[in-house]
């Protein structure tokens, strides 16, 4: 059977009873300032990595190639100490979103998201305060495990407390947050760049934000879902009728019962995402942690300052390169705020593969004519290639940004959300780890051929989102298998044969 390419979700499908509430509001805000950890330590790396004291004081070597005059411009940050002072956070992230999943699951969302301040508040003492490379990245693994248990939590707390109609931009708060983080970390290093040890200021700016989110914890409530599966039944029906607005939430409430009654009657979680029924769920959720890796897009943003002193800007312009195209990002995710409930996943995923396919293979073709190993390339194409990175952040952050955390986070069924979404966390932090880890190494013996090489990948994500990605707006969480996988034309197999 051919596939039915659409955009629409069927009618009525949003159909409890609920306002958008103060209180939703609120907690989705404060939730979604665990985003701005995670985006404020995605855009601190590469600009203190760019910087000479940070340089001198732990990787000399580094420091050396950078201030040779005919030092290769794809090599002269090749370091594999260098690199793992950014993928060393992603580690210990896999490794802790495990734990965050049975955190989450025994002791509710909210402790866990309390738990990721204090680790990230910990890492940033230690980065603040490093006077070795060892110390630096005890530091970084702290900061992982923050960033492990925030994006194991946050986005199933958003899901599950937002009404089925506005999810979508809800859940995107935490992905704005991120941007917000990442613009923040930009202007900083650009305002210490030039200071005596301004990495230090840099570093410990971390601390901020997991502040704000460990005292803004204790005012959010927890999730109906966390409660009544921990057994609290009449207190979630309470938090329930107090996030949706309205006394007649029975029918929602009934529908969370039977849930965690089906939850309940499943011993290992694990064991049963690899059930036939649930595969659709798990490879989706785990293909979009991959093809939101390989869009190219954190090599951006881990490496923004380097790269643009790579293509011949200085380190200053570079730094305020790397402003310029974070605001892009900011403004960019607050497009998928308004959009992605008005006009659906799928389309946002479409429309921006297709821009992100362009962006990439102009950057590419303009690298591979006009930057050589030892020169600079000429101003007005260097100026087109931050154009059209700006062209390229636009696209994926009203897209594969935040839809690749907004869509696992609401298609497993509760029996194995939080197992599923650990997969779908520990898969984006391997392959930002690997790509983190690998991109410098793969800059400097591919050069400009990297840009192709993530096109590429772009071009099977389009191919995905076309035919084999359904669409989930406006349907509520724990109706998904009905409403949505069963009536898929290529994934409604996987349910047919055992009957589920």
């Amino acid at each position: 059977m051919a596939p039915a390419v659409s955009f629409n979700v069927e009618a009525g499908a949003s159909d409890f009873p609920a306002k958008l509430t103060k209180q939703v509001l609120v907690c989705s805000i404060i939730a979604a300032f665990g985003g701005l950890m995670f985006g404020y330590d995605i855009g601190i790396s590469g600009g203190v990595t760019s910087m000479d004291d940070f340089l001198i004081k732990f990787f000399p070597a580094v420091y050396e190639k950078k201030h040779r005059v005919k030092e290769d411009n794809y090599c002269k940050y090749d370091n594999e100490y260098l690199q793992l002072f950014t993928s060393s956070l992603y580690l210990a992230a896999i490794v802790s979103s495990f734990g965050a999943s049975l955190t989450s699951k025994k002791f509710g969302r909210k402790i866990t998201i309390q738990a990721a301040s204090v680790f990230f508040v910990l890492g940033a003492i230690l980065n603040t305060a490093a006077n070795d490379i060892a110390m630096l990245i005890v530091g970084r693994l702290l900061l992982g495990a923050g960033v492990g248990f925030g994006n194991q939590a946050v986005p199933l707390f958003i899901s599950e407390i937002a009404p089925a109609r506005y999810r979508g931009g809800l859940n995107i708060c935490f992905q704005l947050l991120i941007t917000i983080g990442i613009l923040c970390a930009n202007v900083i290093n650009y305002g210490t760049s030039n200071m005596h040890n301004g990495w230090r200021i840099s570093l410990g700016g971390a601390a901020v934000p997991a502040l704000i989110l460990l005292i803004g914890s204790l005012l959010i409530s927890e999730t109906p879902t966390s409660l009544i599966e921990r057994g609290q039944k009449e207190k979630g029906l309470e938090v329930l009728r107090q996030i949706r607005g309205v006394d007649n939430v029975e029918k929602e409430y009934e529908a969370i019962l039977h849930a965690t009654e089906m939850a309940s009657q499943v011993n290992n979680s694990f064991k049963n995402l690899i059930q036939r029924s649930n595969r659709p769920q798990l490879v989706t959720s785990s293909i979009l942690q991959v093809f939101q890796q390989f869009t190219g897009i954190n090599v951006i943003m881990f490496y923004a300052p380097v790269l643009f002193q790579t293509i011949g800007f200085g380190s200053d312009a570079a730094l305020l390169s790397a402003v310029v195209t974070g605001s892009v990002n900011v403004l960019s995710t607050l497009v998928a705020n308004f959009t992605v409930d008005r006009f659906g996943r799928r389309f946002l995923l479409i429309e921006a593969a297709i821009q992100m396919l362009i962006a990439q293979t102009i950057v590419g073709i303009i690298l591979a004519k006009y930057l050589k190993a030892s020169n600079s390339m000429p101003d007005n194409y260097a100026l087109a290639v931050v154009i059209l990175i700006c062209v390229f952040v636009s696209g994926f952050a009203w897209s594969w940004g935040p839809l690749g955390w907004l869509i696992p986070s609401e298609i497993f069924p509760l029996e194995t959300r939080n197992a599923g979404f650990f997969v779908a966390v520990s898969t984006n932090m391997l392959f930002t780890f690997l790509i983190a880890q690998a991109f410098l190494t793969m800059l400097c013996h591919m050069r400009a051929g990297i840009f192709f090489f993530f096109a590429a990948w772009i071009i099977v994500m389009f191919l995905y989102a076309v035919f084999l990605l359904p669409e989930t707006k406006g349907v509520p969480i724990d109706e998904m298998n009905e409403r949505v996988w069963k009536k898929h034309w290529f994934w409604k197999r996987f349910f047919d044969q055992d009957g589920k």
